[in-house]
């Protein structure tokens, strides 16, 4: 016998929220969305053209399409007419792929994802699943949607643009010397662009002379010489012209690096980077972008990209990001040793009024025994604090001399003082010392005191058990969401071209990385407690027949039939 299949019968429609689990994933999606205050959406009202789909609605749809690893405008068109939560979400309205992609890309997208990530922060709050102590900062990098060889490096067009610039000058001298124009400008200063344009123009008006004076001649051989002259004239002026157009190419191309050293044709925003994905295995570089993010308890709770591939950078920006747009800063900054130096140490403690705990790059080494009791490592050298004196292991003394600066390329200044040895001759260490194999004068200390307070700050904090602890959740903290992010959800490379909407999808797929955790946190403890309530009912019903057993059965007749296991449960064993 058959269940009833019969697809000839018609059936009403029902409401299809029945048919969707209490606790499924699209019923927080749906939640989550409609804690936006309507306001939000009064910027996509308009009053001109054709009625338009629900903000609502686009965004909710979205988000869930995310949550299942669909990321595809084509895709999540077919979900919606083939998924029943789609289905419910959308009710039953179906926008095309085109109008997905708009409203995605869409600028008024990013008060959205503001107010979802602050919501969703609060949420957590009054739910006790994060603290306020604290956030985790680390950073990922995210393949952009651009070819993988059509880069473009700063110190090739660096190197073109002058050598260009170098033809052009030579260009210029040659049509003076030959007195084929007048002095334009002092052959010492430098060529610009306008000057080569009034070069040109001089030139076009030489060529419109001949071909007049051409046009008047009667004699054979002087008509001859006119047309070899303008000959000439018209290469100079194409070679002049192709000089100005790639001087004008490389301009641009420096204009759209700015400060970085790289950037693709195809996203002008995605710069080269090193990925942990070497796909032509001889560590190639792909186009990508930096991702930042903040979390507690494996929820992110705000994000931000960069296009520098280094994360020493990307921390003041993105802690000012995060203050001005998400929540106020937490007592504790965490970050691993990508972000020690001096210029976050100095910005977290003086303009946050944060406590940093950030290791640096030699944390870990300057712990080992080897590092410590290596005696040519100048950190371990004597210092005399009366005379300002530092003692080598040879007892030479190198007196303090003057004090110096480094300012580094991002203009950042570094404070030093300079410790000279007087003589280094006839020292037996001397070949040890020098790091230098030719370095022939005598030993030098740079010391940064400054960089050496914050070094000892962070190890007295991190030898606190309280800030140690905290420290130590760093890994458990924040790297599963990158894991969970690119693993899980399959989110390893972008759709979207330029910074400003790869923002928007990343900020849309880090959501629902968060939707899924909070939905899976929801049903363990719904386990949890079911397990907990089914094992109290029966250890409630199994001491009650006990006592009834004990009550109206003689005690030799239970020695016989029963098993005690433990104190709580009993195994009755029938013959």
């Amino acid at each position: 016998m058959y269940k009833n299949y019969n697809m000839s019968q018609l059936t009403l429609p029902l409401d299809i929220e029945v048919l969707i689990p209490e606790n499924d994933i699209a019923h927080f999606v749906n939640q989550i969305v409609e804690t936006i205050p309507n306001e939000e959406f009064y910027e996509f009202t308009h009053v001109r053209g054709a009625s338009s789909y629900h903000p609502k609605l686009m965004l909710k749809i979205i988000l869930y399409s995310y949550t299942q690893s669909v990321f595809s405008g084509r895709r999540i068109e077919s979900l919606l007419k083939d998924s029943v939560r789609m289905m419910w979400l959308s009710q039953n309205q179906t926008p095309s792929y085109r109008t997905i992609n708009r409203f995605r890309v869409n600028p008024i997208i990013d008060r959205l994802l503001q107010s979802l990530f602050i919501n969703f922060r609060t949420q957590l709050i009054e739910q006790n699943l994060i603290d306020e102590e604290s956030i985790y900062i680390d950073g990922t990098k995210i393949e952009a949607n651009a070819n993988k060889y059509t880069f473009v490096w700063r110190k090739n067009t660096e190197r073109f643009n002058k050598k260009v610039v170098e033809q052009s000058r030579e260009i210029y001298r040659e049509a003076i010397v030959n007195e084929v124009i007048p002095e334009l400008k002092d052959e010492t200063q430098d060529i610009t662009l306008e000057t080569l344009y009034e070069f040109k123009n001089r030139l076009e008006e030489k060529i419109e002379d001949l071909n007049n004076d051409i046009s008047n001649s009667k004699d054979v051989a002087e008509r001859k010489m006119m047309r070899s002259e303008r000959t000439e004239i018209k290469k100079t002026k194409k070679l002049l012209s192709e000089n100005i157009n790639r001087q004008i190419k490389y301009k641009k191309q420096l204009d759209i690096l700015g400060e970085r050293n790289s950037y693709s044709k195809t996203d002008h925003d995605a710069t080269f980077m090193r990925m942990k994905d070497d796909h032509m295995m001889n560590g190639q570089l792909k186009p990508g972008y930096n991702l930042q993010i903040a979390t507690n308890s494996q929820f992110v709770l705000s994000y931000d990209i960069f296009p520098n591939p280094t994360d020493t950078r990307t921390l003041t920006p993105f802690l000012n990001n995060i203050r001005n747009n998400y929540f106020n800063l937490p007592n504790y900054i965490v970050a691993d040793a990508g972000y020690g130096s001096e210029e976050n140490y100095k910005t977290i403690l003086d303009e946050f009024n944060r406590t940093p705990l950030i290791t640096y790059s030699m944390y870990l080494k300057e712990q080992t025994k080897k590092y410590n009791e290596n005696i040519y490592n100048t950190q371990n050298w004597k210092y005399d604090e009366l005379r300002d004196e530092i003692i080598c292991p040879s007892n030479r003394r190198l007196p303090f001399k003057r004090y110096t600066y480094r300012i580094d390329k991002y203009k950042y200044k570094r404070d030093f003082k300079l410790y000279e040895s007087d003589n280094c001759n006839n020292c037996e260490l001397f070949d040890l010392c020098r790091k230098n194999a030719y370095q022939s004068t005598n030993k030098k200390i740079m010391k940064n005191n400054v960089w050496e307070y914050f070094k000892h700050m962070t190890q007295k904090l991190l030898s606190k058990p309280e800030t140690e602890k905290i420290y130590k959740q760093r890994k458990i903290d924040v790297e599963p969401v990158f894991g969970y992010l690119k693993a899980i959800l399959g989110f390893t490379r972008v759709s979207l071209r330029g910074k400003t909407k790869v923002k928007r999808e990343l900020g849309i797929a880090l959501m629902a990385t968060n939707i899924r955790k909070m939905v899976a946190l929801r049903a363990t403890k719904i386990k949890n407690y079911s397990k907990k309530s089914v094992n109290s009912y029966f250890l409630k019903n199994i001491r009650s027949f006990k006592l009834i057993w004990d009550v109206n059965v003689p005690a030799s007749y239970i020695y016989n039939k029963l098993l005690i296991i433990d104190q709580s449960f009993y195994i009755f064993i029938i013959y």
